[in-house]
C-alpha cells in the first residue's frame, strides 16, 4: 500500500499526461483541415503552411519530450516512494522494539525500587536489633564482669577455708602420729585408730583390714592373662582379690593368695583402658577404646548398664569414695561425664581444651582431679561443672593420677619420666621421683601409691618396677620380672601384694 502522498503524485502526474494527450487529440484534430488544405496545390499558400506544420511538428516534438521527462522523474518518485516506505517501515519497528525495552526497563525500575524499598526496611530492622544486641551485650559484659569479681571473692573464699581445713587436718594428723608412737607397743592400737582416725578418715570402711605396706623384693606368681596385652587392674576393697582387663576385651578376676582366676567377664566390646570398682565390691566398670563405658555385677557376672554419650575413647574411669553411685569418666572427645549409677545416664558434662588420660574423685566426692595431654593438673567442681583450680604438673602429657589413702596426697606421672606428689589442699608440689633407668611407657602407664601412704611404684618401658620410699624420696627396690613395657601397677588395700602388668599381658604379684 502506498502512502496519502505518493497517491495524490501519481494522480498529478497521470492528470497532466491525460491534459497533454487530450491537447494533442484537439491540436490534431484543429490542424487536421490544415493538412487537408496543404495538400490541396495552392502555390500560393504553401510557404505558410509548411511553417506552421513545422512549428507545430517541434511543439509535438517537445511535448513527447516532456511526456518522456515527467515519466522518468515519475518512475524515480515511486522509487524513492518505495524507498521512503521500506525506511519509514524499520523506523516504525525500531519504535516498536524501542517503546517495548522501555516498558521493560519502566517494570524493572519499579520491581528494583520495590527490592531497594525492602532492603532498605531490612537495612533499618538489622540496624535496630544490631543496636539491641550491642545494648544486650555491654549488660552481659557488666554481668560477666560482676560474676568474674564474686567468683574471685568466692575462690578466695574457698581457698582460705581450704586453707583452715588443711591445718585443722594437720593437727589432726600431728595427734595422729603421737597416738601411735604412744600406742604401738600396746594392745589398744586398734581403739586408738579408730578414735583418731575419726578425725582424718571419718570411721573409713575396711580400717579394720589395714596393715602397714611392706617394701616388695620378690615375684610370688607369674600369670600369662591377657592376649594382646593389660593395661588396667584394681583390687577389690579389703581384699586380696584383683580384677584386671586387657586388649582381649575381658575382665578377669584372681585370687592373689594362689595366683589363681576365680572368674572371666565378657561383653566388652573394646580394649579395657581402665577400672573402677564401688566400694561394696558389687559392681565393676570398665572404660573402653569403643567409646563406652561397661557396668558389671559382679556376683552375678553380668552387664549391668552400657553408659554411651563419648564419641571418642573412654581412657580413664572412677567411682566417688563419697557414695557408690557416683561414676566419672575421661575420654579423647575432651569431656568429663558425671553418671548416675541407678539411673544409669550422665547427669554433667565438663568440657576442656586438651585431652584427659586420667582422673580421680576427692576424697570428699565433690571435686575430680584430672590429667590431660597438654601435661596440667586441673580441680572441677562435680555439681557445676567449673574449673576450680589448674596447674603445670608436667612438661610432658599425664598418663597416671593416684589418690592417697587419706586422701592428703596426690600421685601424678606423665611422659616426661617424672612422678610428682602433690597436697592436695594447696595443689602444690609436696615430692618429686625419678630414677636414671624409669622411662614411661605409654599414655596410660598408671603408677600407684600403697595402702599406708609410704610407698610410690611406677613401671618402666625396659620391663622394671621400680618403688620409691615418699619419706626418703629414694628408690628402695628395683623390680625385674617382666619382659616388656610395664604398663599398669596396683597396690592391695591390705598392704600387700603390690600387682604388676605389661604389654605381653603377664601379671607379676611382688610381696
Amino acid at each position: 500500500m502506498l502512502g496519502g502522498g505518493e497517491e495524490v503524485a501519481i494522480d498529478a502526474i497521470k492528470h497532466a499526461l491525460r491534459a497533454l494527450r487530450k491537447r494533442q487529440l484537439v491540436e490534431e484534430g484543429a490542424h487536421g483541415p490544415a493538412f487537408v488544405a496543404l495538400s490541396r496545390p495552392f502555390i500560393f499558400q504553401g510557404s505558410v503552411w509548411k511553417e506552421k506544420a513545422e512549428n507545430l511538428e517541434t511543439e509535438l516534438q517537445q511535448c513527447y519530450k516532456a511526456q518522456s521527462r515527467l515519466s522518468e522523474q515519475l518512475v524515480v518518485e515511486v522509487a524513492e516512494s518505495r524507498a521512503s516506505k521500506s525506511l519509514l517501515k524499520e523506523k516504525e519497528e525500531l519504535i516498536a522494539s524501542l517503546q517495548n525495552d522501555l516498558s521493560q526497563a519502566s517494570e524493572e525500575c519499579t520491581s528494583l525500587k520495590e527490592l531497594l524499598e525492602e532492603k532498605t526496611r531490612a537495612v533499618d530492622l538489622v540496624t535496630s536489633e544490631n543496636q539491641e544486641l550491642k545494648a544486650q551485650l555491654e549488660e552481659t559484659r557488666v554481668r560477666a564482669d560482676a560474676a568474674l569479681a564474686e567468683n574471685k571473692m568466692l575462690i578466695d573464699r574457698w581457698m582460705l577455708q581450704k586453707m583452715q581445713d588443711a591445718e585443722k587436718l594437720n593437727e589432726a594428723n600431728a595427734i595422729y602420729e603421737d597416738m601411735l608412737d604412744k600406742v604401738k607397743a600396746s594392745s589398744i592400737e586398734q581403739l586408738a585408730r579408730q578414735q583418731v582416725d575419726g578425725v582424718v578418715r571419718q570411721s573409713e570402711e575396711g580400717a579394720e583390714y589395714y596393715v602397714e605396706s611392706t617394701i616388695p623384693t620378690t615375684n610370688k606368681y607369674k600369670i600369662p592373662a591377657h592376649q594382646g596385652g593389660c593395661a588396667a587392674m584394681v583390687f577389690e576393697y579389703n581384699s586380696n582379690k584383683l580384677i584386671s582387663g586387657g586388649q582381649d576385651q575381658t575382665l578377669k578376676l584372681w585370687d592373689t593368695n594362689s595366683g589363681s582366676l576365680g572368674r572371666t567377664l565378657h561383653g566388652c566390646l573394646g580394649s579395657v583402658l581402665d577400672l573402677a570398682i564401688t566400694h561394696d565390691n558389687k559392681t565393676i566398670i570398665a572404660a573402653s577404646s569403643s567409646n563406652n563405658l561397661f557396668v558389671w555385677d559382679k556376683d552375678s557376672g553380668r552387664i549391668r548398664h552400657t553408659l554411651t554419650g563419648h564419641v571418642d575413647k573412654v581412657c580413664a574411669v572412677d567411682v566417688s569414695r563419697f557414695s557408690n553411685r557416683n561414676v566419672a569418666s575421661a575420654a579423647y572427645d575432651r569431656t568429663i561425664k558425671i553418671w548416675d549409677m541407678q539411673k544409669g545416664y550422665c547427669t554433667n558434662t565438663i568440657i576442656f581444651p586438651s585431652n584427659c588420660n586420667a582422673l580421680s574423685f576427692g576424697l570428699d566426692g565433690l571435686t575430680i582431679c584430672s590429667g590431660h595431654v597438654d601435661g596440667n593438673l586441673r580441680l572441677w567442681d562435680v555439681q557445676t561443672g567449673k574449673l576450680l583450680s589448674e596447674v603445670v604438673a608436667h612438661s610432658l602429657s599425664i598418663t597416671s593420677i593416684s589418690l592417697s589413702r587419706n586422701g592428703n596426697v596426690l600421685l601424678t606421672s606423665g611422659r616426661d619420666n617424672v612422678h610428682n606428689l602433690f597436697d592436695m589442699r594447696t595443689l602444690e608440689v609436696c615430692g618429686t621421683l625419678r630414677a636414671s633407668g624409669n622411662r614411661v611407657a605409654s599414655n596410660w602407664s598408671r603408677s600407684c601409691i600403697s595402702a599406708d601412704d609410704s610407698y610410690v611404684a611406677a613401671g618402666s618401658a625396659d620391663g622394671s618396677v621400680y618403688v620409691w620410699s615418699i619419706s626418703q624420696a629414694k628408690i628402695v627396690s628395683t623390680l625385674k620380672e617382666h619382659n616388656s613395657s610395664v604398663l599398669c601397677c596396683s597396690w592391695s588395700g591390705l598392704g600387700k601384694p603390690l600387682v604388676t602388668a605389661d604389654r605381653n599381658g603377664t601379671i607379676c604379684t611382688w610381696t
